[in-house]
């Protein structure tokens, strides 16, 4: 697909999928729930003196929060396989995979972004904090960075982890999209998704209610409409 044709697929479909958007919305707002409920609960023990009830709302709290969370993360992985597949649709709820991938996703996001730090830590040990360390870490990122978009989407394909940390394969998979392709519909995600949120910004200046909501429908539309965009650019490879 055409840098234009991913865009503009992208951005239409979150209003094709609004059920969609809803279920991710009510996940959004059950983990910040959650979360809020965990800090109240240990708010109101603390003041209370009581560690059972402490205790207790932290740790149950915590888990619904990270299972909710986690199925957020999952839930947007499966927005990139739809997009992957060129689907129209959107996914469901599929708790215990979904909760699975997200799992699966972090430990990949860690791998792909540990090794520059280590590459850093490594050559200013041995050059010390030059010129020639700063734009080789820079350039270790990059090509990181992009590898984990690739080695995320090859985890949203498959759902198996070897594959999305076979980072060979994820390196290659960057030069079979192209590069230059890669990068200018990242940015023009990037691009889009900022002037959107600056008009609202303008908006929310004039009316706080307004801004406010907008702002909430935007975050979610902005999720769908990046993780889209990301599938099909690497429906190619």
């Amino acid at each position: 697909m055409e840098i234009g044709e991913i865009i503009s697929d992208a951005l239409v479909y979150p209003f094709n999928n609004i059920k969609a958007l809803i279920v991710y919305v009510i996940l959004g707002v059950i983990a910040g729930i959650a979360l809020g409920g965990t800090l109240v609960g240990i708010a109101t023990g603390t003041q209370s003196h009581n560690a059972l009830l402490t205790g207790f709302t932290g740790i149950i709290g915590t888990i619904i929060s990270i299972i909710a969370l986690l199925l957020i993360m999952g839930y947007e992985l499966d927005i990139v396989k739809y997009g992957i597949n060129r689907d129209p649709g959107a996914p469901g709820i599929d708790v215990v995979r979904q909760v699975v991938n997200a799992i699966k996703l972090l430990i990949v996001r860690i791998v792909y972004y540990i090794i520059p730090v280590i590459v850093g830590v490594i050559l200013m040990l041995l050059l010390g904090r030059g010129i020639l360390t700063l734009a080789i870490v820079f350039i270790v990122a990059i090509v990181f960075s992009l590898a984990a978009f690739m080695g995320t989407c090859r985890l949203a394909k498959t759902e198996n982890l070897g594959d999305a940390l076979a980072i060979g394969e994820a390196i290659g998979d960057i030069s079979r999209v192209g590069i230059g392709k890669l990068i200018i519909t990242i940015i023009a995600i990037f691009v889009i998704i900022f002037v959107i949120a600056l008009i609202i910004g303008l908006i929310n200046n004039l009316n706080n209610v307004i801004g406010g909501i907008l702002l909430g429908i935007f975050s979610v539309y902005a999720v769908f409409f990046a993780q889209r965009a990301i599938g099909l650019l690497y429906s190619d490879a």
